[in-house]
């Protein structure tokens, strides 16, 4: 299930987006010039980039298979970027076939990839939406037709909230988008922060402002209270290499340039 009907005026390929730079830090090939530049200029200010988000992805791995293997079986995956293989749903039905995915991203091209990938894919569907209108999520068509709130469910906001500022009210996005979710769902958050790293020449916020979404980098104290209403599982809110890692661990150096928080709440 995927949104038709995405109009040449809606991407805007002038500016920077998040999505396409997250890409490129991955390695990937679905950005444009302007992306690569703007990514490059982080890198300059802040080398751990690429290395934060490879450590950002595998954390979503780890935590997506955590929360199939506790039961979930239907996931709102919100600003998941562009389709980069293995997708969520592809992590999940590792697990269990019959995991539901429910996409959502504000980037048209993100849409347009997802439809691609997508169409042929039972079970899984796009919105176009923004996290800042949690409302107009929830209350989707797609949303509604895959998701049954009766029932667990896994909202992912991976690498996502550090583009809401602090007068966009995050707690409160997160309040209206987990306020309907019985018990046994769970809550998985990433968020960008300059505890690890404080010493970076430049400041890439610089570079975010150019682009669609600005950043807003945030603290272990500010990072932990978005957790409210759900018990974190172990080890709690942690670098992201050290949350239930699967391999070697990295160095201490290396570890200290990884710039995300990462966490899972459960609701008892």
């Amino acid at each position: 299930m995927i949104e038709p009907g995405f109009s040449a005026e809606q991407i805007d390929t002038s500016k920077p987006h998040p999505a396409r730079m997250y890409d490129y830090y991955l390695g990937g090939r679905d950005n444009y010039e302007v992306d690569r530049e703007a990514a490059e200029r982080v890198i300059a200010m802040a080398p751990e980039a690429p290395a934060s988000a490879r450590a950002n992805r595998a954390f979503m791995r780890r935590a997506v298979r955590t929360v199939v293997r506790a039961g979930v079986r239907q996931i709102i995956d919100i600003g998941t970027g562009i389709p980069t293989s293995p997708n969520t749903h592809e992590v999940a039905r590792e697990i269990a076939p019959d995991v539901r995915v429910a996409y959502v991203d504000n980037d048209p091209i993100v849409a347009a990839h997802a439809g691609a990938r997508l169409t042929n894919t039972s079970g899984t569907g796009f919105v176009l939406a923004d996290v800042r209108d949690p409302k107009a999520i929830l209350g989707h068509p797609v949303v509604r037709e895959l998701i049954d709130f009766d029932q667990p469910v896994a909202v992912l906001l991976v690498a996502v909230l550090h583009f809401v500022k602090d007068e966009e009210d995050p707690a409160g996005i997160l309040a209206t988008l987990t306020g309907e979710l019985p018990r046994g769902s769970h809550l998985v958050l990433t968020h960008g922060t300059t505890d690890f790293h404080q010493d970076a020449e430049g400041d890439a916020r610089e570079v975010y402002k150019k682009a669609t979404a600005q950043l807003t980098l945030r603290g272990y104290d500010e990072f932990l209270p978005l957790f409210d209403g759900f018990e974190l599982l172990d080890p709690g809110v942690v670098q992201v290499p050290l949350w239930r890692p699967e391999g070697a661990l990295p160095n201490a150096e290396d570890l200290r340039r990884i710039a995300f928080y990462g966490g899972v709440g459960v609701r008892e």
